[in-house]
C-alpha cells in the first residue's frame, strides 16, 4: 500500500477527531490537511503505527488551535454553534453517532483542550490509556484522572434524546409548516413548554445575541422573524450533524442557515440555527443538492 494510500484509509477517522475536538469543518479539514503534509516527510520505517502517528498529529494540532482560539470565543457575537456538517446516514456511520450532534459539541466546550483531548480519544474513540498518554503528553495515571473527571462533566448536564427518525422528520416537518403558514397554535402543539432556541449569526448577520427559552417566547421570535426572509427562500430537510434538521437556502442557491433539532418526550425540545455566513461554507449549493 503506498504512503498517499495508508492516509487515506485513515482520513475519515482524523476527520472525526478533528471535527468533534473543534467544532469546525473548515479548521477540520486544514488540520488534516497539515497531518497529510507532515505524513509526506516521515522518513520510510520511522513510524511503526501509522494511524497513532497520525492520530497524535492531528490530536496535537487540535489542541493548540483550540488553545489559540479560546480568547476568540470569548469573544464571539451571540451564542457560539459548532459549523454544521451534512452528511447523509450512508456515507460514513462513524460520523453519525450521538456524540456528532450541536448539543454535545457545544457541551464539550466547557472541557479544557487536554481535557477533550482525552475524553474524546477514551470515549468515543475507544483509545486505550497508554496509547492517550502518548499522544496528549501525559502519564496513564494523569489521563486516567482527566477522563475520570470529563466523564463526569459530561455525564451531569449531557442531552437525552429520542431515537426515533421516522418521530424526527415528521416533527421537523410538522414544524416547518406550523412556521411558514404562521401557525402559532401548531408550533406551540410541537415544542416542549421548556424548548431553547439559539441563533449563532456571529454578528455578520441579524440573529438573537442571547438564547430564547420557553415555548411561547420562541414561537413569538420565530412567527416576528420569517416574514422578513428574503422572498425565494428555499428549505431542504435534512441530516446535519447526525440530527434531524433542515437546510435553507438563498434565491440564488447558497447556503443561508442550517438548523438541528432535539426531540424529547415527542416533542421539539431544542433547536440551533447557524446563519453565520462563515460555518456554511462547507454546505453545497442547491443546485449540488438537487443533481
Amino acid at each position: 500500500m503506498s504512503r498517499d494510500e495508508v492516509f487515506e484509509e485513515h482520513r475519515p477517522l482524523l476527520f472525526s477527531i478533528a471535527y468533534r475536538m473543534l467544532g469546525s469543518v473548515m479548521d477540520a479539514e486544514d488540520v488534516v490537511q497539515e497531518a497529510f503534509v507532515r505524513w509526506q516527510k516521515v522518513e520510510d520505517g520511522e513510524v511503526r503505527s501509522p494511524k497513532s502517528y497520525l492520530s497524535s498529529v492531528v490530536t496535537r494540532l487540535c489542541i493548540d488551535q483550540l488553545r489559540s482560539a479560546r480568547a476568540q470565543r470569548e469573544e464571539y457575537v451571540g451564542p457560539w454553534l459548532p459549523e454544521p456538517l451534512a452528511v447523509e446516514p450512508a456515507e460514513d456511520p462513524a460520523l453519525l453517532d450521538e456524540t456528532l450532534s450541536m448539543a454535545f459539541l457545544v457541551l464539550l466546550e466547557s472541557l479544557s483542550p487536554v481535557e477533550r483531548a482525552v475524553f474524546l480519544l477514551r470515549e468515543v474513540f475507544d483509545y486505550d490509556y497508554a496509547e492517550i498518554s502518548r499522544i496528549v503528553g501525559r502519564s496513564e495515571a494523569n489521563c486516567r484522572q482527566i477522563a475520570r473527571r470529563a466523564r463526569q462533566s459530561v455525564a451531569a448536564r449531557r442531552p437525552r434524546f429520542d431515537r426515533s427518525p421516522e418521530q424526527e422528520q415528521r416533527l421537523v416537518r410538522q414544524f416547518v409548516e406550523a412556521c411558514m403558514s404562521g401557525d402559532m397554535e401548531g408550533l406551540l402543539e410541537l415544542m416542549s413548554e421548556e424548548i431553547t432556541l439559539w441563533t449563532d449569526g456571529g454578528g455578520r448577520v441579524r440573529a438573537a445575541r442571547n438564547p430564547i427559552h420557553g415555548s411561547d417566547r420562541v414561537a413569538r421570535f420565530l412567527l416576528g422573524v420569517i416574514p422578513e426572509a428574503p422572498e425565494g427562500l428555499e428549505i431542504r430537510f435534512a441530516r446535519v450533524n447526525g440530527q434531524p434538521g433542515l437546510i435553507s437556502y438563498h434565491p440564488d442557491g447558497t447556503p443561508q442557515g442550517a438548523a438541528t433539532f432535539d426531540v424529547s418526550g415527542g416533542r421539539i425540545s431544542a433547536i440551533r440555527f447557524v446563519v453565520n455566513p462563515e460555518k456554511l461554507r462547507s454546505i453545497p449549493p442547491l443546485q449540488e443538492v438537487e443533481r
